[in-house]
This record gives structure tokens, C-alpha cells and sequence, in this order.
């Protein structure tokens, strides 16, 4: 497949590309086994992210599955016959999603269908998460004597408790997109088929705020959340004091007092 990614054309795979209005669309494409999330995936998804982590036209990524009935359906089973400790310890999706998790501009999960094992971990790796109304999600790994490693059992108990994540987590029980949204696992639910619409529209959304702000509200967020509150809100001072000293700053309000739209400029 190929990928317009940065001024050139790179080969993928399994993973397709589509950029346009200052958005990435990254698609997981190995529908022949569901969507199924390999090392070659892997590999393809980090180089994609650098790619257009550098790329001043993208302001957003949205990040979905091929197909109508998967988002992904986990780690390549077949793979796992050959994990041992060190492959563990290494521990290449887990970093890669920790990777995904810091990315400096906004992502967004379109969950498309099953988002199991490492497809669930894939989605709660992004900032927001938008799913068809035909979506599951569940983490079966213990089925298989393995745990979610990929940041499943930090991650869910941050979103849904710690109560509902050990429930899933040792039943292995798959949800509906309906539970998944009443309990916090996704943002919203709409139609399979205005998915991508909706998550474009998510985007369009936050490229017209200040890309500034937009960048530093996410880092405080996710700084936030990994310490206590009141270190919170000192990096959350310290990020509103540098905010004040931009022209997007002064853009914004006096955009806001002219009742005129921003422009803003990254600055």
C-alpha cells in the first residue's frame, strides 16, 4: 500500500495513509486477520508517527482500522508462540503506545469493530476515542496465560476504575460500545456510518483552537494524571503563564473582541 507521508511516497504494508485539511487518517490495514497487530505493524505505526510528528500541515492523526467489522483485533496470536522473558522485558508494543500516548498533537481512536487485546490497548493509547455503535472492546489475554501488556492494566483502571478494569481484565468479558461509552471507556457513539465523519469533525474542532494551547492543555492533562494535584496545578500555572505570552494569546482575545475568527500561527 501506498502512503503519501512528508514530501514523499513511503510503501506500507500494513498500515495506509491519508492526509488532507490538517488531518492524518492512519489506518490499520491486515484485514485478513483481523486487523491483527503484528511487529511489521508495529514498526510501520512508529515510523508513520515520526513521519508526521514533523509535519507542520497535520495538526491531528485519527487512527482506525480497515474495514467495517475490526479496529484490531490484538497482538498476532501466531507471534506469541515465539515471546519468552526477554521478548517481555523488551516490551515493543508497550513503548510504542507509551510513544502514541505522548504524541505532541491530538489523536484520535475511530473504533470501528472489535478492539480487543492490543486493539483495546491501541485505543486507549489516543487522546479521545469515537466508536461505530457496532463496536466491542474487551482485553482477553488471560485466556491465553499472558496479561494486557501493551498498557492495558494502567490504563483502563485510569479510565473506567480500578473495580471495572479487574473485572474485565480477569474475565476477559467484551463490552458493547454502549457500556463502553456509560462507563468512560470511549468519548462518544455514533453510526458505523458516519464514524470517520465524526472523528474528522473531532479534529476540525480542535484545529481551530490555538494549536499552542491545544498542545500544552494535553501535556498537562497526562502530566496531571501520573502525579498529585497540587504538582498538577503548578505545571498547569506554569503552562497558563507561557500561554500568556504568545501572539496566539493576544490573537485569540483580540479575535474574540472583534467578533472575528482567529488566525492563529503557532507562536
Amino acid at each position: 500500500m501506498t502512503a503519501t507521508v512528508g514530501d514523499y511516497a513511503e510503501h506500507y504494508e500494513t498500515i495506509g495513509v491519508e492526509i488532507g485539511e490538517g488531518v492524518a487518517v492512519v489506518m490499520v490495514d491486515r484485514s485478513e486477520v483481523r486487523n491483527a497487530i503484528n511487529d511489521q505493524v508495529q514498526a510501520e505505526l512508529h515510523d508513520v508517527l515520526a513521519s508526521v510528528r514533523e509535519r507542520d500541515d497535520v495538526g491531528a492523526v485519527i487512527i482506525t482500522g480497515a474495514g467495517t467489522r475490526t479496529f484490531a483485533a490484538g497482538a498476532d496470536i501466531a507471534q506469541l508462540r515465539d515471546r519468552n522473558l526477554h521478548a517481555g522485558l523488551a516490551a515493543g508494543m508497550q513503548h510504542l503506545y507509551d510513544e502514541l500516548e505522548a504524541f505532541d498533537k491530538p489523536t484520535i481512536a475511530a473504533v470501528n469493530g472489535y478492539a480487543l487485546g492490543g486493539g483495546c490497548e491501541l485505543a486507549m493509547a489516543c487522546d479521545i476515542r469515537i466508536a461505530a455503535d457496532t463496536a466491542s472492546f474487551g482485553l482477553p489475554e488471560t485466556a491465553l496465560s499472558i496479561l494486557p501488556g501493551a498498557g492495558g492494566t494502567q490504563r483502563l483502571a485510569r479510565l473506567v476504575g480500578t473495580g471495572r478494569a479487574i473485572e474485565m481484565i480477569l474475565t476477559g468479558r467484551r463490552i458493547s460500545a454502549e457500556e463502553a461509552h456509560r462507563i468512560g471507556l470511549v468519548t462518544s457513539v455514533v453510526s458505523s456510518e458516519v464514524l470517520l465523519e465524526a472523528a474528522q469533525d473531532c479534529a476540525r474542532q480542535i484545529l481551530a483552537r490555538g494549536p499552542l494551547a491545544v498542545r500544552l492543555a494535553k501535556l498537562v492533562v497526562r502530566t496531571g494524571m501520573n502525579t498529585d494535584q497540587h504538582t498538577g496545578l503548578v505545571v498547569e500555572r506554569l503552562a497558563q503563564a507561557l500561554l500568556y505570552t504568545t501572539d496566539d494569546k493576544r490573537e485569540g482575545v483580540e479575535a474574540f473582541l472583534a467578533k472575528r475568527t482567529p488566525t492563529f500561527t503557532g507562536r
